[in-house]
């Protein structure tokens, strides 16, 4: 069975809803036959990396909400993550567009480390206040889950991934992706969001009943 994932670095639900979904994989049977895509999607594309301002006030500015509302909503977003065993540190993500990391991520997709490199991106976004659109961010990141630093910095240095990238974002568009995350079970069944454990254990096991 083949489980593609569409995520952006900077979704806080994406990473809630990786935890989800691992907890139902962990109940599903039949997961050692589950192989896992993560597909590249931007939030805001147009995003400019910028470390000298907070992700509220990005927030506040991008979606002209109050720097207190953006705030609060911040600390419900850290409360739902806290509820999966996940640790937000958002007071200190950083602003940075996502490409980049989508680049990385292919990189590591390539080498067999697709799923190592969304959990490495996601805590150092999330939990560490790592700026994810750094070559040395990333290249630190890659070392850490057995890539070479050369091919990192050699691929950031170019722009090779840029078209696989630029394709999942086309993709996601023309199968109705409207936000993220969003999983796409055997091309037959769609579980938008941050959805509960039993939901993607339901869509597994039905996925997995329609097998031929």
């Amino acid at each position: 069975m083949k489980v593609e994932i569409w995520s952006d670095v900077m979704c806080p639900f994406c990473y809630i809803g990786k935890r989800r979904f691992e907890e139902a994989l962990a109940k599903f049977p039949n997961a050692d036959e589950v192989e896992i895509t993560w597909k590249s999607f931007q939030l805001n594309p147009e995003m400019v990396t910028d470390p000298s301002i907070s992700i509220h006030q990005y927030l506040a500015d991008a979606k002209g909400w109050q720097l207190d509302y953006a705030k609060q909503m911040a600390a419900q977003v850290t409360e739902m993550a806290a509820g999966v065993g996940l640790t937000f540190n958002m007071d200190n993500a950083v602003v940075a567009n996502s490409f980049n990391a989508h680049r990385f991520s292919h990189l590591a997709t390539a080498n067999g480390l697709g799923d190592a490199a969304e959990e490495a991106l996601f805590k150092a976004y999330f939990t560490d206040g790592k700026n994810t659109d750094d070559i040395k961010v990333l290249t630190q990141l890659g070392v850490s889950i057995s890539l070479k630093a050369e091919e990192i910095e050699g691929v950031l240095a170019s722009d090779k991934y840029a078209d696989e990238v630029k394709q999942d974002i086309l993709e996601a568009g023309q199968i109705g992706v409207r936000g993220v995350p969003f999983f796409v079970f055997d091309r037959k069944y769609a579980v938008s969001g941050a959805q509960p454990m039993e939901l993607f254990l339901q869509t597994l096991e039905k996925a997995k009943g329609e097998e031929f």
